[in-house]
């Protein structure tokens, strides 16, 4: 009959070799990292215009556009999770269903990507 530590060993070996290497995944950065950042490095980012300007200025439409594409295709991720999971209940009419709801985000993103609404000038 195996001991209480034989049973448990692995798994404190395993807690133990994760816990140095997350250990040490947390502190590489502040031993190794560059530390004299620039002026572009410490501006705005993502949004296009500083954080504490005034909030009724004029806003690029396109920020708008690429958000709502964002959403849009991560939706068809979120449908796709539970669609793969019920693959075999739900059979050839779930198949042709998303093949078809896939076929028509398709369209769409090709048609965005017609349109100009991926370029950024």
């Amino acid at each position: 009959m195996p001991s209480v530590l034989e049973q448990y060993l692995p798994l404190v070996v395993f807690m133990a070799v994760s816990g140095l290497i997350s250990g040490a995944l947390l502190v590489a950065p502040f031993l190794v990292a560059f530390k004299a950042p620039d002026p572009e490095k410490l501006s705005a980012y993502e949004c296009g215009f500083n954080a504490f300007d005034d909030a009724r200025m004029q806003f690029d439409i396109r920020f708008y556009l690429v958000s709502l594409l964002f959403i849009i295709f991560d939706l068809e991720v979120a449908f796709l999770f539970p669609w793969a999971v019920a693959f075999k209940q739900i059979g050839a009419f779930g198949f042709w269903s998303m093949i078809i709801f896939l076929g028509i985000l398709t369209i769409g993103f090709v048609y965005e990507w017609k349109k100009g609404a991926l370029e950024w000038d």
